[in-house]
């Protein structure tokens, strides 16, 4: 029996020898599959080519060395030791994963990593693992991560990341009573920038700010990009606002010391608005609508300044969102109204222009004074909406009053310097009126000396136009701006109108009337008319008279009126 067996035994073992040779020749054959043997003391007994380029270590290198020695990170070490011994003793096979494995130079490799024991019954097992590398994958996925986590500019942490780190850190303040503090950065006038250099100078310049400013926050800390010239910077384990501020400070001072771009040098100021956990805000949304409110606070303060969040911000927050509220109304029911004031001609008397004064009430509230809505709507963008309605209603006012006695009055409307920044502002109301059939000699804009003075070379000349057309254009509330005389004669106006103030308190002062008589001769000196607002008494009538003024307005002739009764 054992002689008819022998040859059967040979037979096996060589079928054996050949199953394993074959199996060597293929995982060989795979360039893209690393595969090492470990017997049951994870010492290495095969390493195929791709090992070698996955992991750096030569066959030689790796013949016989420890499998934790060679390729598993240290804190993995322990774990792989116990679970390859589980699995010899407990049949507890390794499951396969996602994992990264350590190169021979120390730096991780991300690897798909499956595993197989064979001989498992011969007690001179082996196991063999199976590794694909996922560095591509992995760079693919970083990549994917990177772009939609920081931006591509600064490379920086983006809004979407940077409110995400919020959240998370918010959670861990107040677990562990913490203070943390946002801080919402806008760059000043970073626009006129753009508009006068272009944007490749703007990006540069933004670039610059990103490093200036991060060279001075603490390694724990988040500054990240949040749109166009924004900044959003969290400040983590806060001690106390008064270290904000000589942080904030030093923001301010890097960005004052300018920015070399191209041998040239430029300087940029930015507005700070801050809000601190947990007293400003509870939530994520809340700390960031605070930090904006308190930076376009530091706007107003007259910008490169910091602000800390207070209620009183918030009072005015509310008020704002109020009045936009009622714009956005008012423009969806139409019921914005004009009123008109005559303005007196004070040689003749009688009237031959009126000044067209906005009015805004939805119906369901007290009418808001154009002092108050005019610079919400300024600010939320509405004055272009807003604008475009008072040019439109002026107009088809003026068409109404054909073939009335009020068929010659012309009629001046004010015009906010956000609308001259419309480059087809001029085009726009010479077409207006020729819809309504109107000469420009009809219609009048009243612009502060601000406005005009300050507008660049592209609104003059839409200024120039609309005046060489035969609109009348004049220079509200002279005397209050620049009160630039070099500009004065350049600008392309035709009367200026003198604030009430100086009316008021040339009554009561000599310095105050000599002023007045100044700003009346240099009107005329130019060839310009001069028109006086706010004249309530007869006392002031005379003044005003004796001083050589052109035109007068005010309650003492008469008080803004809706457009019927200016015809009783």
């Amino acid at each position: 029996m054992p002689r008819s067996l022998a040859p059967n035994n040979e037979q096996s073992l060589s079928a054996v020898k050949q199953s394993e040779q074959k199996f060597y020749e293929l995982i060989e054959s795979l360039p893209m599959v690393a595969v090492q043997g470990y017997n049951k003391q994870r010492q290495v007994i095969y390493w195929n080519e791709a090992s070698r380029r996955l992991y750096g270590y030569t066959r030689e290198e790796a013949q016989g060395q420890l499998l934790e020695d060679l390729i598993i990170p240290d804190h993995m070490r322990e774990d792989v030791i116990k679970a390859h011994q589980s699995w010899l003793d407990e049949n507890i096979s390794l499951p396969a994963e996602e994992i990264e494995l350590k190169h021979k130079n120390g730096h991780l490799v991300p690897v798909y990593s499956s595993h197989v024991m064979i001989k498992q019954d011969t007690g001179d097992c082996e196991m063999f693992c199976i590794d694909i590398s996922l560095l591509e994958q992995k760079r693919a996925r970083d990549e994917l991560y990177r772009m939609a986590s920081f931006d591509d500019l600064t490379q920086l942490p983006n809004r979407r990341l940077m409110e995400v780190e919020l959240s998370a850190r918010l959670a861990e303040a107040e677990r562990t009573d913490r203070v943390m503090a946002v801080v919402f950065i806008d760059l000043d006038n970073f626009k006129l920038i753009n508009d006068t250099l272009g944007h490749h100078y703007g990006d540069k310049l933004l670039k610059a700010v990103a490093e200036a400013l991060k060279t001075e926050i603490r390694s724990y800390d988040l500054l990240s990009r949040f749109g166009g010239d924004e900044f959003v910077l969290l400040l983590f384990d806060v001690t106390a606002p008064e270290r904000i501020h000589e942080l904030l400070q030093r923001l301010i001072s890097k960005l004052d010391a300018g920015f070399v771009l191209d041998g040239d040098c430029y300087q940029v100021t930015a507005s700070f608005g801050v809000s601190l956990f947990p007293g400003d805000g509870a939530t994520a949304a809340e700390l960031m609508g605070n930090a904006d409110a308190a930076m376009y606070q530091a706007k107003e303060n007259g910008k490169n300044s910091i602000c800390f969040y207070t209620s009183d911000i918030n009072d005015r927050l509310v008020h704002y969102q109020e009045i936009t509220a009622l714009l956005h109304r008012a423009l969806a029911a139409n019921s914005l109204q004009l009123h008109f004031q005559p303005q007196i001609d004070l040689r003749y008397g009688g009237f031959g222009s009126c000044e067209a004064l906005l009015r805004c009430s939805d119906g369901s509230s007290c009418p808001v004074s154009p002092t108050v809505f005019i610079p919400v709507a300024e600010k939320s963008g509405l004055i272009h909406r807003i604008g475009d309605w008072v040019i439109e209603a002026a107009c088809r006012q003026l068409k109404a009053w054909q073939g009335t006695a009020l068929e010659t009055v012309r009629v001046d409307i004010n015009l906010s310097g956000r609308q001259l920044t419309n480059p087809n502002l001029a085009e726009q109301i010479l077409q207006t009126l020729k819809n309504h059939e109107l000469k420009p000699s009809q219609l009048g804009l009243e612009l502060t000396e601000n406005e005009v003075i300050g507008g660049d070379d592209g609104q003059i000349r839409q200024l120039e136009r609309l005046k060489q057309a035969g609109v009348h254009i004049s220079i509200d509330d002279f005397g209050t701006g620049y009160s630039s005389l070099v500009y004065l004669r350049k600008l392309p106006v035709c009367s200026l109108k003198i604030d009430r103030s100086f009316l008021h308190h040339a009554m009561e002062n000599d310095s105050d009337m000599a002023i007045m008589q100044a700003m009346i001769t240099v009107g005329h000196s130019l060839g310009l008319s001069v028109v006086v607002e706010g004249v309530e008494t007869p006392e002031q009538d005379r003044l005003v008279k004796s001083l050589g003024c052109d035109l007068a307005q005010g309650f003492l002739y008469a008080k803004p009126m809706p457009a019927d009764q200016m015809l009783i």
